[in-house]
């Protein structure tokens, strides 16, 4: 997951209309729907980004980080231990339920999302493709056995007492806002198949999503008419990028977001409002044509 290099605000995309992206899914049946953290907020799982697509909080750690020094697993393992329920208690909203329905009358092509929450395949959508992984698993980078990411808190909060009653602000990946002056003693979690090294599965930042992932997304857009984004500020190139390939495809672009985008300069249409109440009302119209 890369960010890309820092440039100065796009002009800015006339604002459109519900009566506007009415049409656009009219006369585009079959979407390309790419998602990001801002569809999920409604569900309590706070977004990245501000308005104007910077980072409200500290950035999350990178994959290099990671593997490369175990003060920095203790950091990443601590601040999950407290965010990760967050996220696991989360239910879909209104902008998840209405995607699937959207999707069951034959209007989404396919759903790619930014998000590792899961909360779209908990509301009903089927065609969808988590290019960053999901939050509720865990990989041993050692033996390859995958563990759910619930029974791994099990054993974090047994061998870390001293944090079962902190709370901190949390973010879309479950990492909370946590400064804890005893990081040191932080005991992380280990294979219980094999005692390796415990990696969520999930792209961390400097982790290059994976191939079969993006081709599979690819061809996805090259079956659809149009792009439609939910939610996304699209700073990180992995969404941007889909963006991008429709505009060569001769594809339009439309978005439903609460502030900049990255690909504001190619977007057909924009709908600066929020995501739950612009498409529960698209798919009430929709099922009423």
């Amino acid at each position: 997951m890369t960010d890309l290099p820092s440039a100065p605000p796009e002009p800015p995309t006339v604002s459109s209309t519900l009566d506007d992206l009415h049409e656009f899914v009219q006369r585009y049946p079959r979407l390309f729907v790419l998602t990001g953290a801002g569809i999920s907020t409604d569900s309590g799982i706070p977004g990245y980004r501000d308005e104007n697509g910077e980072w409200q909080r500290s950035q999350p750690i990178t994959v290099q980080e990671f593997l490369g020094s175990l003060a920095m697993r203790q950091r990443y393992w601590a601040r999950s231990m407290v965010g990760w329920p967050v996220v696991a208690r989360a239910l879909p909203n209104a902008a998840h339920a209405a995607l699937a329905r959207l999707e069951a009358a034959g209007h989404v092509q396919a759903l790619v999302t930014q998000n590792v929450d899961g909360l779209h395949q908990r509301a009903g959508s089927r065609e969808v493709i988590e290019l960053h992984g999901g939050i509720n698993a865990v990989t041993c980078l050692d033996c390859g056995t995958q563990h759910s990411r619930a029974s791994i808190q099990q054993t974090l909060e047994a061998d870390n007492p001293a944090l079962l009653d902190a709370t901190a602000e949390t973010a879309a990946d479950g990492d909370a806002h946590l400064e804890w002056h005893d990081l040191g003693g932080f005991r992380i979690p280990a294979c219980p198949t094999c005692g390796g090294l415990l990696k969520p599965a999930v792209v961390f930042f400097g982790e290059n999503v994976p191939k079969e992932r993006v081709e599979a997304a690819e061809h996805a857009l090259e079956a659809s008419d149009a792009v439609l984004v939910v939610g996304s500020s699209l700073m990180v190139y992995s969404g941007y990028r889909f963006c991008v390939w429709a505009q060569r495809l001769g594809k339009p672009v439309a978005a439903i977001n609460l502030g900049r985008t990255r690909a504001d300069a190619l977007l057909a249409l924009k709908v600066a409002a929020p995501c739950a109440e612009t498409l529960s009302a698209l798919a009430a119209r929709l099922a009423a044509d």
